[in-house]
Order: structure tokens, then C-alpha cells, then sequence
């Protein structure tokens, strides 16, 4: 049984089995539906005998998988997956999670795995460059968003009381505070529970009409706190929202942090991805001036699941966030032993995805990707505005929210008859509270055919 478990390279023989096995699940489900073919009773009763007392042979287990995989899930690698910013993942990056879990590196320490971590950490400063943070700036990568953006609540109350780092919120003698738009990104209630400020530390500031944070809201609830002696402490902006793939307004945002002495960060985890194009990034404007960033790779980049990118100007703040001493890790305050500057101390090996996907494709390919997405995603826009539908958000990014004829009243039925359809998936939300068919186009594999074909769909259903 050792040797079934613990093969050696020249004894596996599986390899080529499972890249062929792999390429047939992935042409299945490319032709077929985006939505699940199969419900939980038809892989379940296989599951409940399935006790681990006798062993299985190796293709039979993994075929199984495989098999369940292809008709068990909303399929993201699906040409018609216009979902939630999870696309294919390129071919590098399917390569570099197969070479990871072949070495399987411990990175949290510089002097174990210094291949690993050089390479992390050279994507890491490219990264900031690419945005244009300052020489000098850096991070680390991330489990995903939700992780970078704890990092920099962290940053943000650490750097406003030192204190913070020992005594938790009891360094702070009134409540500590934090803005965000209610567009953004909602993990923001789960990262102030955790780091012990309470969910009702995070004020959802109102939007302008437009799905953009509202300065003057924003400075208003700023003033307001300030007067009932709560202590403001951060305001994060968005670069792109979930909903609607809106960008609060950095410059502003800037500007008013700087006045009231307030970390800024700007979660950019999917439209940071813009930054890769000459002819889009401008819409980024201001993310320079962050004192910290968050960007999924996982999302606009198209690698695999799980990998966050936390970035920041201020790389020494980290250390004195996370510094820990034990007898079993080596002493030391590198910046390049991550178990000491970020958030995890068991670590996969996630950079490897996203350098393989630049170093193949070039921030070029990188570019064409984003720039496909936009593009396609204005020529639904245009097509189902020519058939009387109403695009409601304005955004530079690969997403549509839009209202039928009629008004929203009938989404809620479209969205289930496009799923239903099963060659297509999007999803019903809420624009400036009004419902919305949405759209989002980050899909590699998505073409012109699949954007005709779609709106053919939705002409018959309106």
C-alpha cells in the first residue's frame, strides 16, 4: 500500500492517464451544459458506502471524481459561464498547480524554499509596478481577496495605534471605524468581527446614484463619527465592484484619507487585471496612491482558485503585524520569511500560478485577455440595447447590468429560463436596487458566437 500511495516518478503511470481523462472531462463539459447535469442523489448513496476500508484502484477513484466533477457543478471552464469572475484558468496555470503539488514546497520560510519564495516575491514587486506603487513597495500572496483585505484592516489599525498589535481594540480608547461603499464587497463585516472591531465598526457609505462611492457621504459619516467620539481608522475604495464592476473615485478617496489621516487601501481583486492593458488602465487612475492593494490572480487573471495578492507601499508595517518568535522556526526579520510577514504560516506555493501565466502569455497576453472581455461584453450590451433592453451601469470592465424591456419586474424569470437553457450562465442582482440581468464576460474561452447565440436566446424571452 505504501508503494500505491508513494510511487516513485518512474513507477506512477498514471500521468498520461489523468492528462487524457482530464482533456476528455474538459471537452464534455465545454459541449455541454454550464449548469449541473446530475443532482446530489446520483453521486450521495456512492459517497455514503464509501467507508476507506478497502482500498480502491487508482483510475477507478479518479474517474469518479472526474466524472462527478463534470456533471456536479455550475462549470466555470463553460464558454458560456458569464458568472462570477472565476473563468477558465489558463493552461500555465493548471501546469504550475500540478508543479507545486509535485514539489510541495513549505514557503513560509525563506531559508526552506528560497526558489519559491524569489519567485513569489519577484511577481509580487512586478505586480506593484505594474499599478504604479513606488520602488521599494511589496506584500505577498493571499488565500484569496477576503485574506488581503484582513491584511489591510491590520495594517490600517496597527498604523493608526502601534498598541493595537498587543492590546487588540482595547488600545483604542473609542471605536475603531472603517469605510466602504455599500457596493463593495460585503467580507468586510466578517474582517471586522475577526480582527475584534465588531461588524459595527464597518459604515456602509451610500452610493452616487451610479454604483461609486458618494464623497460627500462619505465625508459626512467621517465628520459625524468623529463628533460621537468613534475613531476612524481606514476607507476602502473599490476598483471594480462585484455588482457592477464600478470604481469609487480614487483620486478623492486619497485625498480625503490624507486629510483625515486614514490608511487608504483599494480592493482592486478583480479590476486590477485592467492595469495589464495600455489602452484600459487608465480607469485605474489613483490606485498609485494607495497605501495598499488587494488583486485576485483568480479572477481577470484566469489562474486557479485561491490566490489573493496583498500589496502595499509600507512592506515594514507587515512585519511588525506578524512578527512571532518559537523555537522551532528560525529567528530572524526577514521580508522574505513569509511566516512572519502575512497572515498563513502553512503555504502553498500560489505565485507559481500567476508567474507561469505572465511569463508564457507577457503582460501583453495578459492584456488581449482583458481587452476580448470588454469587448465582447460591449457588443451584448449593443445587441440587447438595439432590442430594446437598458444597460444600467457604466463600467470600463467586462460586466453588464441589464434590465429587460418592460422594466426589472421580469428578470427574475429570464435569469432562471437562461440557466434553465443550460448553455448559459448569469445571474439576477441589484443595481442601484433595481434587478438586473448580470453579465460578466472574464471567460477566455467565451467568443462572438457565444454572445450572438446568447442574445438570440434572450430575444425569445422577452
Amino acid at each position: 500500500m505504501q508503494d500505491a500511495l508513494f510511487p516513485l516518478p518512474n513507477e506512477r503511470g498514471l500521468d498520461d492517464w489523468l492528462s487524457q481523462a482530464l482533456s476528455e472531462a474538459l471537452q464534455t463539459v465545454s459541449m455541454g451544459s454550464a449548469m449541473p447535469d446530475s443532482d446530489p442523489d446520483s453521486w450521495r448513496p456512492a459517497l455514503a458506502r464509501q467507508d476507506f476500508e478497502t482500498p480502491t484502484e487508482p483510475t477507478r477513484a479518479m474517474q469518479w471524481v472526474i466524472d462527478t466533477l463534470t456533471t456536479g457543478l455550475v462549470q466555470p471552464t463553460h464558454p458560456g459561464y458569464l458568472g462570477l469572475f472565476n473563468p477558465a484558468p489558463t493552461y500555465a496555470a493548471e501546469c504550475a498547480d500540478r508543479i507545486a503539488a509535485a514539489f510541495n514546497p513549505q514557503i513560509c520560510v525563506y531559508s526552506h524554499a528560497p526558489a519559491a519564495v524569489d519567485i513569489e516575491q519577484h511577481v509580487i514587486r512586478q505586480m506593484a509596478l505594474r499599478i504604479g506603487l513606488p520602488e521599494g513597495s511589496s506584500g505577498h500572496f493571499t488565500s484569496g481577496g477576503s485574506e488581503a483585505n484582513l491584511t489591510s484592516v491590520l495594517c490600517a489599525l496597527a498604523s493608526a495605534n502601534p498598541g493595537f498589535r498587543q492590546l487588540g481594540a482595547r488600545a483604542y480608547d473609542a471605536q475603531p471605524t472603517l469605510y466602504v461603499s455599500r457596493e463593495s464587497h460585503l467580507a468586510w463585516l466578517k474582517i471586522a468581527q475577526s480582527v475584534g472591531i465588531g461588524r459595527q465598526a464597518v459604515r456602509l457609505v451610500d452610493t452616487d446614484g451610479a454604483g461609486r462611492m458618494d464623497m460627500q457621504a462619505l465625508a459626512k459619516t467621517i465628520d459625524t463619527d468623529r463628533q460621537s467620539g468613534c475613531m476612524p481608522v481606514m476607507v476602502a475604495a473599490t476598483a471594480g465592484t462585484t455588482n457592477a464592476g464600478m470604481i469609487d473615485p480614487l483620486h478623492e478617496c486619497r485625498e480625503l484619507a490624507s486629510h483625515e489621516a486614514l490608511w487608504l487601501h483599494v480592493d482592486a481583486a478583480w479590476g486590477g487585471a485592467l492595469a495589464a492593458s495600455p489602452t484600459l488602465r487608465s480607469a485605474l487612475a489613483g490606485i498609485e496612491l494607495a497605501d495598499s492593494v488587494t488583486i485576485d490572480a483568480h479572477k481577470w487573471f484566469a489562474t486557479t482558485m485561491g490566490a489573493g495578492m496583498f500589496l502595499t507601499r509600507n512592506p515594514t508595517l507587515l512585519g511588525q503585524i506578524f512578527d512571532v518568535a518559537t523555537d522551532y522556526m528560525p529567528a530572524g526579520d526577514s521580508p522574505d520569511d513569509l511566516y512572519i510577514n502575512s497572515m498563513q504560516w502553512s503555504r502553498r506555493f500560489i505565485g507559481i500560478r500567476l508567474y507561469l501565466t505572465l511569463t508564457i502569455a507577457g503582460w501583453q497576453g495578459i492584456a488581449q485577455h482583458v481587452e476580448h472581455s470588454v469587448d465582447l461584453c460591449r457588443q451584448l450590451s449593443d445587441q440587447l440595447i438595439a432590442n430594446g433592453w437598458a444597460q444600467m451601469n457604466d463600467s470600463p470592465m467586462a460586466v453588464a447590468c441589464l434590465q429587460p424591456p418592460g422594466g426589472g419586474e421580469r428578470v427574475t424569470d429570464i435569469v432562471n429560463a437562461v440557466q434553465q437553457d443550460g448553455r448559459f450562465w448569469c445571474s439576477e442582482t441589484r443595481y442601484e436596487r433595481t434587478p438586473v440581468l448580470r453579465a460578466c464576460i472574464t471567460n477566455g474561452r467565451t467568443d462572438a458566437q457565444h454572445i450572438n447565440a446568447l442574445v438570440d436566446l434572450l430575444r425569445t424571452l422577452v
